[in-house]
């Protein structure tokens, strides 16, 4: 699929794996509309291709007024990409008691339910355009993580939301088949994103030293890279592909 002269919906597009992803769409030749809530749009600096817009992925309404808006200004929307997510971190049982049940549903709540509730609309969206000569309308890509397989101590709630993100996978790409939209999943491993901001310097490069090959952290504009040739790539579709250097999360 050719990304020039389409639309692109991305959520978490004001900073991290989403702000480059947005960037590098709409580089690529792509009109960029980016989600994200309205404290992270307020301020953030402008991209030539990108506009951005207030809104809450878990809720509906906001999500059908983006989809709306792309539809009012002609655009056809033929490109989902999910990045918006929390990583808050809390073990199970600690000297503090147990779990607390509200971060726990608000991190399924964003992770899994926002990423269900923009494809869900996305692909409704999508279903209404012309196909090309093969069928295809467009792609949904969402974002799961190397922790859906292997996630580290305190990282329960991550992994819940991010393992669910990753087993949607396989069942929305048949789902969506008979409307020609592929669904692809990417599983990052450590990426240098502002979550990462709080690290100081040598956390962050042993970090990276842990990684296989290369030895440091992935950058958000690698993700970015991989998005685009998901899209341009017609035959990738009912995939999570990991994008981390070989890494294998160690318990701590």
């Amino acid at each position: 699929m050719h990304i020039v002269g389409t639309a692109a919906l991305v959520t978490g597009a004001a900073s991290g794996l989403g702000a480059a992803t947005a960037a590098a769409l709409a580089a690529a030749g792509a009109t960029v509309y980016g989600l994200d809530l309205e404290k992270s749009t307020t301020g953030a600096e402008p991209v030539d291709g990108v506009t951005l817009l207030a809104a809450d992925v878990t809720e509906e309404a906001p999500v059908r007024e983006a989809l709306a808006r792309i539809d009012d200004d002609g655009a056809e929307l033929r490109i989902v990409v999910n990045c918006a997510g929390i990583a808050p971190s809390a073990r199970i049982l600690s000297r503090r008691g147990p779990h607390d049940l509200d971060l726990f549903h608000t991190v399924l709540k964003v992770n899994l339910l926002g990423t269900f509730n923009v494809m869900r609309l996305g692909a409704e969206a999508i279903a209404r355009l012309r196909p090309d000569d093969d069928g295809q309308r467009g792609v949904v890509i969402n974002t799961a993580s190397t922790a859906a397989f292997e996630a580290q101590v305190g990282q329960i709630a991550y992994a819940a939301s991010k393992a669910g993100v990753a087993g949607m996978t396989i069942t929305a790409a048949r789902d969506l088949a008979q409307f020609g939209i592929r669904v692809v999943t990417i599983a990052p491993g450590i990426v240098d994103t502002p979550m990462m901001a709080g690290f100081s310097d040598d956390v962050r490069a042993g970090l990276g030293a842990g990684v296989p090959f290369p030895h440091r952290l992935a950058r958000p504009a690698e993700y970015a890279r991989l998005v685009t040739m998901v899209v341009e790539h017609d035959y990738l579709n009912g995939e999570t592909i990991r994008m981390d250097g070989a890494l294998r999360m160690t318990p701590r």
